[in-house]
């Protein structure tokens, strides 16, 4: 993947790796008072409830890393693909956890007012979970054997 070619998106990325739960106010940095931030669980309006809801998902966090592996930038729009790796003590006890999304931005003045990120919320978090884990599985294999 070029990135030279996608400079909005390289800032993006670098901003992610650069983000724990000790610099939360870097956010004002590259995301709109008026951002909207959608994922498969929330959707936020306003760059102050975004800070409120990156703190928390932070504030347990050992690790966490993404690569880019594929982008698209044109005007004040731009696309992602990612890799993210991550490690939290309540999910997987703690074990490196990888997940592939993409993510969908929109910049107003100079800055992101729209944030989407599509990811398998099961590969992230219900898979590495005791219960619910062994059930997804069960469903996933059932599922596969009657396709």
């Amino acid at each position: 993947m070029n990135m030279a070619v996608c400079p909005k998106i390289t800032q993006f990325l670098q901003f992610y790796n650069a983000l724990s739960g000790n610099n939360m106010q870097a956010l004002a940095d590259i995301y709109h008072a008026d951002v909207v931030f959608i994922d498969p669980v929330h959707e936020i309006h306003g760059r102050s409830a975004l800070t409120q809801y990156f703190s928390h998902a932070y504030a347990r966090l050992q690790h966490c890393e993404f690569v880019g592996l594929d982008s698209m930038e044109q005007n004040e729009q731009g696309f992602l693909s990612w890799r993210m790796q991550f490690c939290h003590p309540a999910i997987g006890n703690g074990k490196r956890i990888s997940v592939e999304g993409c993510s969908v931005l929109r910049w107003q003045d100079g800055l992101i007012i729209y944030h989407r990120d599509y990811y398998d919320l099961n590969e992230m978090v219900y898979q590495h979970l005791p219960l619910i884990g062994w059930l997804t599985g069960k469903v996933r294999q059932r599922m596969a054997n009657t396709a």
